[in-house]
């Protein structure tokens, strides 16, 4: 393994730039005798003062020399001269690879140690990357190139027949890839250096193949070039090189890497490693460790900051499934809010999984499935999130775990980790992310947008807003990469436009039953009313969740969100002011400025219509004003939006632990890991609360209700379901789908105008009875209620009414017998009314209507 050779006289790096405008890496295997003259060279030039080069570095890579060439680097006592060294020599291509991932600089210029082109050729290659290509390499074939000294002519010829291989089979249309002169952008340098794999001489070749794979555009720049003696070129390298350059040749094309996403050039993936194996194991630790309270009993254990939710996606799964097993229209029911029913598709009720799991709900139950779709569905996430972030961001796989562990496990994740399966199973998001990224290389479009149709037409089935809220941050995010690489923007806007033609091409006719079923449907609405604090707080952003393991303050959460279940920022003071750090300190890199802009264009976003400005009275309209009304995102919670910041603040913190190894000076390296830390230990979430589940009465587990319910008929709870209080849900589920519930737990429309709201369509005698049942007092029950309570029984198709014990249940068992007229029997733990009794059951639904 390559590390930083130790020698006695280390120069003080104090003084050495942080952030050096340019990288000069030099690949030296004894070059005691010709490196003095290149460094002095160097130096003088890059020091003078009409140099573009304010701030400069030079890294000598020394591969494993045995002269006195690290001993010549380190008396230099430059603090921008820097020698990095391997014990044992491997190869130029070696000496390159770690030479460029040690440097920092905005543009890197890797030059050999004889300096054959002299450094004032320099500018010609900047010109060329500042007018938009990637790299410029030095050409001694292209017009305008002059040649001094020439060398052995047999070299020469020897050089002309690679050039002329190379040209025909791995890099076509470069003229001279050998030059050992040659300008990078710094990002796109360390990429494709770290992405090699050859030792030898043919490391140019390969790191141009990559570049030019990933879409990247080289100029090739006329130079003057003078061969200088002393060439460690020997005869046995021309095969040597011939055999890499086969290698390279016959290498198995990679996907490119996207040239607009995170790491520009999308250069072929690293070798798997073990980590790559262990992450999504330790992903699935995470998950299990979060539902510890309910996964190992689900069936008798409930979370009770789910409120009611538990219920309701237990019978989403329930009633799926019964519906496939029975044939039936996975889309529709009329098991609760009865007779009217439920439009499913309008629920979110995640039909990509819950029809596929109809053998495990139905083998299992509900709540088994529920259980594991939300804790495989978290773990899976995450391994996704690890698996982009691998590919496109960086290569540690520490630093990509971190990031991933953030994106999937962030605060306003675990808050909807209680009840929200539809918003913790995310793994499409990141691989529909990635085939956009491929799009935009354009080399295999057609196959990239039917590919990512199928994504996003699964991903309809699985959540519809989840992936509104993604194309909405990968817009953020595509805007403000195209602002600060125009050059990107320039080449991939036409193949991601043609893939995303393609692409809704193939996803509109697979989704427009689902969707014209779910906004033109049976219970179909049009719009729904969300809590009026449907909006975060700018201190929601900085405080801390309620989950949060250390600092947790679920009065401040409380405080700052309408739930538990929807606590969507709560990403803390720390973890804001180290990814404001971090754009500080890698301001350079196009992919950190996109990625803040999109965390901070998604959180201003989820501030609502308007906002307060903290501790003042000062209300500044918001831009969230200019989406509210807009169609689709009507129905968008808009503190949702800041759930977009989550990933966004993942790759964040992956690239600065990525790139925290090779900051200098070291105690930078340990500040660094210390803020990580400071801003991560406080989201660590702790497990959810769990508690034992509420016992089904025995009238209904034993299945006594069969007796009181008529084929048509529904079972009436008193008072009847609703948001606030669903567990008839849940003695619906145990009763085997049994019966049908009026109420319900669900969005339905409200009036003529077909209003979303919560619940069913609320009537006189379902507002009465929740008003007891909050309450605790009886009304003066009078004929015109008693008749009203009629109409609605028998519009319910009611054969029983059913109260269970409850803390009001006096109260209620009170008003129900006014109502009916008589007294309820106990029957197996609850109060039953027998409506069939005395001809209490008349009318029909029409009467009722």
């Amino acid at each position: 393994m390559s590390r930083e050779r130790e020698l006695p006289k280390a120069p003080d790096r104090s003084q050495a730039p942080a952030h050096p405008d340019l990288s000069v890496v030099i690949p030296a295997y004894n070059e005691a005798h010709r490196l003095p003259r290149t460094l002095d060279a160097l130096t003088d030039h890059l020091s003078t003062a009409d140099t573009p080069w304010a701030n400069w570095e030079i890294i000598v890579a020394d591969d494993g020399s045995t002269d006195a060439t690290a001993d010549l680097v380190t008396a230099r006592q430059d603090p921008r001269i820097r020698l990095v060294a391997t014990p044992r020599n491997r190869g130029k291509g070696h000496a390159l690879r770690l030479g460029v991932a040690a440097s920092a600089g905005r543009r890197v210029l890797v030059t050999d140690a004889d300096l054959a082109t002299p450094v004032e050729e320099l500018e010609r290659l900047d010109k060329a990357l500042a007018e938009g290509n990637s790299a410029a390499i030095g050409s001694r074939s292209v017009p305008g190139a002059t040649i001094g000294a020439r060398q052995h002519r047999l070299r020469e010829l020897l050089g002309r027949a690679g050039n002329l291989l190379i040209r025909r089979t791995v890099v076509p249309g470069i003229r001279d890839t050998q030059c050992g002169f040659k300008l990078f952008d710094g990002d796109h340098a360390r990429e494709a250096y770290a992405a090699s794999r050859v030792n030898g001489w043919a490391i140019d070749v390969e790191v141009l193949r990559q570049l030019r794979r990933a879409g990247l555009t080289i100029a090739e720049v006329p130079v003057h070039w003078s061969h200088q003696p002393g060439s460690k070129v020997a005869p046995l390298d021309y095969a040597r090189a011939l055999t890499e350059f086969t290698r390279i040749a016959l290498r198995p094309p990679h996907s490119p890497r996207s040239p607009s996403f995170p790491r520009s050039p999308r250069f072929p993936r690293s070798p798997r490693r073990p980590a790559d194996l262990l992450a999504p194991f330790l992903f699935l630790l995470m998950s299990v460790a979060l539902y510890s309270g309910r996964f190992f009993d689900p069936a008798r254990r409930y979370l009770p900051d789910s409120l009611r939710d538990q219920d309701q996606w237990e019978w989403f799964f329930a009633v799926t499934a019964d519906n496939v097993a029975h044939l039936r229209n996975p889309l529709f029911s009329d098991l609760q809010g009865f007779p009217d029913g439920v439009n499913l598709m309008a629920n979110t009720v995640m039909p990509g999984l819950s029809v596929p799991l109809t053998p495990l709900t139905l083998a299992a139950g509900p709540a088994v499935t529920l259980s594991l779709v939300m804790t495989l569905g978290l773990a899976a996430t995450a391994a996704a999130w690890y698996w982009l972030i691998v590919k496109h961001v960086v290569r540690g796989r520490i630093a990509a775990f971190l990031g991933a562990s953030l994106a999937a496990f962030a605060p306003p994740m675990v808050s909807h980790a209680h009840g929200h399966p539809n918003f913790i199973v995310l793994f499409m998001i990141p691989l529909i992310i990635d085939r956009a990224l491929r799009l935009c290389t354009g080399t295999r479009v057609a196959r990239d947008g039917i590919v990512l149709g199928l994504m996003a037409a699964y991903q309809v089935l699985l959540g519809e807003e989840p992936l509104l809220l993604a194309a909405l941050g990968m817009l953020l995010f595509a805007a403000a990469y195209a602002v600060v690489r125009r050059d990107v923007a320039r080449a991939a806007w036409r193949p991601l436009l043609r893939g995303l033609l393609i692409g809704a091409s193939v996803c509109l006719p697979l989704v427009v039953y689902p969707l014209v079923w779910q906004f033109a449907g049976p219970q179909s609405y049009t719009d729904i009313e969300h809590n009026p604090r449907s909006f975060n707080s700018p201190l929601a952003l900085l405080s801390f969740a309620e989950r949060s393991w250390l600092a947790g303050d679920a009065e401040t959460a409380n405080a700052l969100a309408f739930n538990t279940t929807e606590q969507n920022a709560f990403y803390g003071w720390p973890l804001v002011l180290l990814a404001s750090v971090i754009l500080v300190r890698l301001w350079r890199q196009a992919l950190v400025k996109a990625l803040a802009f999109t965390a901070v264009a998604a959180a201003f976003l989820s501030l609502g219509q308007e906002f307060r400005i903290p501790l003042t009275d000062v209300t500044l309209p918001g831009p969230w004003a200019l989406l509210a009304d807009k169609p689709l995102f009507e129905a968008v919670i808009e503190s949702r939006v800041a759930m977009v910041c989550a990933p966004a603040l993942g790759m964040l913190i992956a690239i600065a632990v990525d790139r925290l190894p090779a900051a200098h000076p070291a105690w930078t390296r340990q500040v660094g890991l210390l803020g990580v830390g400071l801003a991560l230990l406080p989201l660590v979430p702790a497990p959810l609360r769990a508690v034992d589940r509420a016992e089904v009465p025995a009238f209904i587990a034993d299945g006594t209700w069969s007796a009181y319910v008529r084929e048509g008929e529904s079972l009436v709870p008193v008072p009847l379901p609703d948001p606030g209080d669903a567990e008839a849900l849940h003695w619906q589920t145990e009763a085997g789908l049994g019966f049908k519930l009026p109420g319900g737990y669900f969005n339905g429309p409200y009036g003529d105008e077909r209003v979303g709201i919560y619940g069913a369509e609320p009537r006189f005698t379902s507002n009465l009875l929740r008003d007891v049942r909050n309450s605790g007092e009886v009304p003066p029950v009078n004929a015109s209620w008693r008749e009203q309570a009629r109409i609605d029984l028998a519009y319910w198709r009611a054969g029983v009414l059913v109260l269970a014990p409850h803390p009001n249940d006096s109260a209620l068992r009170e008003t129900v017998e006014k109502l009916v007229g008589r007294p309820g029997r106990w029957v197996d733990g609850v109060w039953v009314w027998d409506l069939h009794e005395r001809g209490l059951v008349r009318g029909t639904a029409r009467d009722g209507a």
